[in-house]
C-alpha cells in the first residue's frame, strides 16, 4: 500500500489543509508556526506505531475558537482530523484475491480516514461482492441446484443468511458458510480491511533525535536494563554496535586480547566506512570502539569496571578525541543514520515522519542526508519531513515540495481572519516569507551549475544574455563565428559585481571571461578589477571597444537605425510615436548611450505606452531573430560588432 493523498482538517491550526499529493519523498516547506508539525502529527495519529496513542483529543487539538460550536459545526457527528487515500500495489491485489477470489478488487483506491471518535479509522474498500460469492461457488465445487439458493445474494452477509435458513445443508454448502463466517460480520469488505490493514504502512514520527554517548559503563548498563531504564543515548550506542556488526556482549565476552583487538577494530571499520559514504564533511576521520577498565580518577560510572567508548581520530592531526567532543553537527549525523539504520531492519512497513531534521548541520551536510534520504530511506520507506532551511529542499525534485502557509485574509472591516493552515503544491505562489527556502535552494542550485560549468562569461544582466543568443543564432546560420556553446552566461549585475564573483569562485579554477557594460564613472572600478590580478586584462571585454564609443551598453552593438526598428516592433509603435533615427538622436543629448536615449524617449511619450524596459526588446528579438537577417549596411554593421566580441571571447576556450 502507498499513501498518495492527505487531508487535514479540524486539527490544531489546521482548519482544512486541502488535498495534498504524496509522493515516494514529501517536502514540507514553511514559516515556524506554520502548521508543519500539526500535519505531520495528524498524519501519524491515524496509524501509529506508538501503542499509547489512542485518540487524537478533542479537548486538546480541535482549533479552540470552535470548539464551543463543535456540535454544531459538525451536525452532531464527530469532526474527521484526516483523510487519505491508499494505493494498491499488485501484491496488495493478489493478497485478497487468494482470500475472496480472482476479480474481486474494482479499484485500486482505498480511502482511510479518522475522526475524534476512539473507536478507531475509517476504511472504504472497492470489493464486488457478488464476483467473491462466484468465486466461493466455484472454489467449493456447488452444483447448480446448491447455488440456487445464492442466486439472489448481492452480498456475502445476504449470503449467509440465506445458508442458514436452509434446515439442512450440503457439504459444500456448509464450506461456502463456513468460508464466510470467516469474515468479521460476515462481510467481504471488511475481511479486505482486515487483510489490508496487516499490509498498510504505520506511521513513525520523529521530533526529538537522540543523541549516541559516546561511552557506556557496562555495569551500570547491565542495571538499567534490569530496571528496563536504559538511557536514549545509550541505546543508540548499542544500536551503533549493532550497525558496526557486533554486540556489547560479543566485546565483553572477549577472553583474548587479539580477538577483542579484531573486533573492535572490525566494528570501527565497518562503521567508518558506511557513515563517511555520506558525512563528507571531513574525509580525514575515523571512529575507534575501545574496551577499556575504568580508571579510579574518572566520573563516575566511568570510574571502574569495562567501560565501552566510541572515539573519534583525526588522521590529518593526528589526534583521537571522545566522540561527545566532536561537532554537534557530526554526533547528530552519526547518531541520525545510525538510528535509521536500525528502524530499517526493525519497524518494517512504516512511514516515516521526519520534523525538522538535520538543523544543527551545515548547508553541504543538509544535502548529504538529502543524499541519504534518496538513497537509504527511499527505497523501502515513504518519507515526509518539514524544514525551513533552503538544504533541504531537494531543488532537483522541487515536485516533491508542499509549501505550509497560515494563511490570514481580511474582512470588510480589514480585520484579520485566519484561514488556518494550508499545504500547497504550487511553491511559488504562498507569501515570500513562506518559500524563502524554496528560491534559497533554487538559488544554491544556479550557483552550483556556475560552480560546476567549467566556462563562465560574465555579462552586466538577463538582456544581455538574450541579445548574445540571438544575434549567435544568426550568425551561426551564416556560417560565421557565433558564441562557443560551451559558455555557461552568467549575468553578474555590472562591472562592480565581477571582482566579488571572480573572487568568490577563484579556488573552483573557473575559466572565466567578461563582456561588460562601461561609463565613465565606471573608471575606479574597472582599475580595481584590473589590480586585482584574478583575471588578464584581456579576458575583460567592454562594449566601448567594440562599439567604438566611449560610453557603451550592449545595445550599442547595435547600429542606430536597426535598434530603432526593433524597439518600434518590439512596443508596436507606429505613427507620431514611432521612434526614428532622428529622434533617437536628439533624445538625452548628455549621453552617446542609445539605451539611455530610448528611456529618455519613452518618458516622453503618453502613458498609455509602457516605460522602456532592457529586456522586452532583447525577448523580442530572441524570438525573431529574424530582424537582423538581411545584407544592408545596418544589419551587416550590427552582425560585425556581435562577431567581433564572440572572436575575443573565443580565445580563452
Amino acid at each position: 500500500m502507498k499513501l498518495v493523498r492527505a487531508h487535514v482538517t479540524n486539527y490544531r491550526n489546521i482548519i482544512d489543509s486541502d488535498d495534498v499529493e504524496i509522493g515516494p519523498t514529501t517536502c514540507l516547506v514553511g514559516k515556524n508556526e506554520a502548521g508543519k508539525t500539526a500535519f505531520l502529527k495528524a498524519l501519524e495519529g491515524l496509524r501509529s506505531v506508538n501503542e499509547e496513542f489512542k485518540e487524537y483529543g478533542k479537548i486538546e487539538n480541535y482549533p479552540r475558537r470552535y470548539l464551543a460550536d463543535y456540535v454544531e459545526r459538525h451536525q452532531g457527528e464527530e469532526a474527521v482530523v484526516v483523510s487519505t487515500s491508499w494505493e494498491l500495489s499488485d501484491a496488495d491485489v493478489a493478497a485478497l484475491e487468494a482470500q475472496l477470489g480472482k476479480g474481486v478488487v474494482t479499484d485500486r483506491s482505498v480511502q482511510i480516514k479518522k475522526t475524534y471518535d476512539t473507536t478507531g479509522s475509517t476504511w472504504t474498500v472497492s470489493i464486488d461482492s457478488v464476483k467473491v460469492i462466484a468465486g466461493l461457488v466455484s472454489r467449493f465445487g456447488l452444483s447448480p441446484a446448491e447455488q440456487d439458493v445464492l442466486s439472489g445474494a448481492r452480498t456475502t452477509v445476504e449470503a449467509a443468511t440465506a445458508l442458514e435458513a436452509l434446515s439442512e445443508r450440503t457439504a459444500g454448502q456448509e464450506e461456502v458458510l463456513a468460508a464466510i463466517t470467516k469474515y468479521r460480520l460476515n462481510k467481504s469488505n471488511l475481511m479486505a480491511i482486515d487483510i489490508l490493514d496487516a499490509r498498510t504502512p504505520r506511521f513513525l514520527y520523529f521530533s526529538h533525535y537522540d543523541r549516541m554517548s559516546g561511552e557506556i559503563a557496562i555495569n551500570q548498563l547491565n542495571a538499567d536494563k534490569q530496571a528496563g531504564e536504559i538511557e536514549t543515548g545509550d541505546q543508540v550506542f548499542l544500536d551503533f554496535l549493532e550497525y558496526a556488526s557486533t554486540t556489547l556482549e560479543e566485546l565483553t565476552t572477549s577472553t583474548r586480547f587479539e580477538e577483542l583487538n579484531a573486533r573492535c577494530e572490525a566494528a570501527a571499520n565497518r562503521i567508518t566506512d558506511q557513515i563517511f559514504e555520506y558525512w563528507t564533511q571531513n574525509d580525514e576521520l575515523q571512529i575507534q570502539v575501545l574496551l577499556t577498565e575504568g580508571k579510579p580518577k574518572d566520573p563516575p560510572p566511568f570510574n571502574e569496571g569495562p567501560i565501552a567508548r566510541a572515539r573519534v581520530e583525526n588522521n590529518l592531526h593526528r589526534v583521537s578525541v571522545p566522540f561527545s567532543e566532536r561537532s554537534a553537527g557530526f554526533i547528530w549525523f552519526f547518531s541520525f543514520l545510525v538510528k535509521f539504520a536500525q528502524i530499517k531492519k526493525s519497524q518494517g512497513n512504516v512511514i516515516i515522519l521526519l520534523d525538522e531534521p538535520g538543523l544543527t548541520l551545515h548547508g553541504t551536510a543538509q544535502k548529504d542526508l538529502l543524499r541519504y534520504f534518496t538513497e537509504q530511506l527511499e527505497p523501502k520507506h515513504q518519507l515526509i519531513y518539514s524544514t525551513h532551511s533552503p538544504f533541504m529542499v531537494p531543488a532537483d525534485n522541487l515536485s516533491s515540495v508542499r509549501t505550509v502557509e497560515d494563511v490570514v485574509t481580511r474582512d470588510a472591516r480589514d480585520r484579520k481572519v485566519s484561514q488556518g493552515t494550508k499545504v500547497r503544491a504550487d511553491v511559488l505562489t504562498t507569501d515570500p516569507q513562506t518559500n524563502f527556502p524554496v528560491f534559497g535552494a533554487m538559488g544554491f542550485e544556479v550557483t552550483q551549475g556556475l560552480i560546476i560549468a567549467p566556462n563562465t562569461l560574465l555579462v552586466e544582466g538577463a538582456s544581455d544574455i538574450l541579445y548574445l543568443q540571438a544575434a549567435s543564432s544568426v550568425l551561426a546560420k551564416r556560417k560565421r563565428t557565433a558564441l562557443d556553446p560551451c559558455w555557461a552566461i552568467c549575468p553578474a549585475g555590472g562591472i562592480d559585481k565581477v571582482l566579488p564573483f571572480v573572487r568568490l569562485f577563484y579556488g573552483n579554477r573557473l575559466n572565466v571571461a567578461v563582456l561588460t557594460d562601461f561609463e565613465r564613472g565606471q573608471k575606479k572600478k574597472l582599475d580595481d578589477l584590473y589590480k586585482s590580478a584574478l583575471l588578464d586584462h584581456e579576458r575583460i571585454t567592454l562594449a566601448t571597444e567594440i562599439a567604438g564609443k566611449e560610453e557603451a551598453d550592449i545595445e550599442d552593438f547595435f547600429e542606430p537605425a536597426v535598434f530603432v526598428e526593433l524597439v518600434n516592433k518590439t512596443y508596436g509603435l507606429t505613427g507620431k510615436n514611432a521612434l526614428t533615427v532622428k529622434k533617437l538622436m536628439e533624445a538625452e543629448p548628455g549621453t552617446e548611450r542609445i539605451v539611455k536615449k530610448a528611456e529618455a524617449y519613452f518618458r516622453l511619450l503618453p502613458d498609455t505606452i509602457p516605460e522602456y524596459s532592457h529586456y522586452e526588446p532583447a525577448l523580442h528579438l530572441l524570438k525573431h531573430p529574424e530582424i537582423l537577417d538581411g545584407d544592408d549596411e545596418g544589419r551587416i554593421k550590427t552582425l560585425d560588432r556581435f562577431e567581433t566580441a564572440f572572436k575575443r571571447i573565443a580565445k580563452f576556450i
